[in-house]
């Protein structure tokens, strides 16, 4: 059976996104927004801010593993990092070699890194000797910074160094997001090293998913922003909805947002909710024109009541309720307990 992965998208899938995305528990695993490591020792309530599954098992609400995800340039302190790392009990470390950022790439991080194989294997060799042998040491690279001459001598310098499997998002760093995603050199990479290869990128539907395990070889696939664009991907995938998404299913993405946003106050981050929830609707653009128009409804708005009334509208005239709390909060977290009674929502 292969296993499905949600990617870990920096400024998007927050700890409550993840929580929405997996809650249909379709997902085999998760991957934190990543965890920046310069010179210091980073204390553990910056994992608590940055991946409070640790506080509960390191699962989310529906009981996705997730694994804590370090991004640095520096072998030392990325090692003594990744050590106090492992003593919150996440599923694994994993290590960004991926990141196009220009913020991060102008530090000499994330994709950059890309451009000197020897410093790849330094930084994962000295993680995987300061982790113990239980916690497993993960990579998540790109083809190359401008071209794809040295695509395969990383990932192998990443697999001598200990990864126990490897990522691989198939565009270079120049490359960004833009079409096409090059599976074919996912395969390369897979015939090349010993260990587990994931292949990711560009896949959006399940028609993207067959194709993208059958040209890069890879039973496993990790998908992100796909799954931000159809919530429902994972479980389509799966056989548990139809392949192809329908306008009756817009209801059901209501009904997310709603709950989407008040996860969001309960997790106090009060000042970013109308910006995010905004962010998600320009993904959701993609499956649903709906998402257009309420985007273009909410575009101006910042204050969280007025958005959700506005979505209550929306499903009211879907001719449903929104949810209720005990539906959004009814789950072991306590932080999403804490979110405000549902007759705050509008409908």
């Amino acid at each position: 059976m292969s296993r499905l992965f949600l990617a870990p998208m920096e400024g998007l899938a927050d700890y409550v996104l993840r929580d929405v995305l997996t809650s249909a528990g379709a997902f085999d695993g998760c991957v934190s927004e990543f965890v920046r490591i310069t010179g210091s020792l980073l204390p553990t309530r910056v994992y608590e801010r940055e991946a409070p599954e640790i506080l509960h098992a390191s699962v989310t609400a529906s009981g996705t593993p997730m694994v804590i995800q370090l991004l640095g340039s520096d072998p030392d302190w990325m090692a003594r990092n990744a050590a106090h790392a492992a003593t919150l009990s996440p599923y694994g470390i994993d290590l960004n070699f991926g990141c196009p950022a220009k913020v991060v790439n102008q530090h000499g991080g994330g994709a950059m890194l890309l451009a000197n194989p020897e410093l790849l294997n330094r930084i994962v060799s000295a993680v995987r000797a300061a982790v113990p042998a239980s916690v497993a040491v993960t990579a998540k690279m790109r083809l190359g910074v401008s071209d794809t001459s040295r695509a395969i001598e990383c990932a192998q310098a990443l697999a001598d160094g200990g990864a126990a499997s490897l990522v691989v998002h198939a565009r270079t760093r120049d490359d960004r997001y833009r079409p096409p995603a090059h599976w074919e050199w996912i395969a390369r990479i897979d015939e090349a090293v010993a260990v587990p290869v994931i292949a990711n990128g560009e896949v959006w539907s399940v028609a993207d998913w067959q194709r993208c395990r059958a040209v890069s070889g890879c039973a496993d696939v990790m998908i992100g922003r796909g799954a931000v664009s159809d919530p429902f991907l994972a479980q389509r995938i799966r056989g548990l909805m139809d392949p192809c998404p329908s306008a009756d299913e817009w209801q059901q993405v209501l009904r997310s947002i709603v709950g989407y946003l008040i996860k969001l106050r309960a997790r106090g981050t009060l000042s970013h909710e109308h910006g995010r929830v905004k962010k998600w609707l320009s993904y959701l653009q993609r499956t649903w024109p709906q998402a257009a128009e309420l985007h273009a409804a909410i575009r101006r708005v910042q204050d969280t009541d007025e958005i959700l009334s506005v979505v209550g509208e929306a499903l009211a005239a879907a001719g449903t309720s929104a949810p209720s709390r005990q539906d959004i909060s009814g789950d072991q977290h306590s932080e999403l307990n804490q979110a405000d009674p549902a007759e705050s929502i509008s409908v």
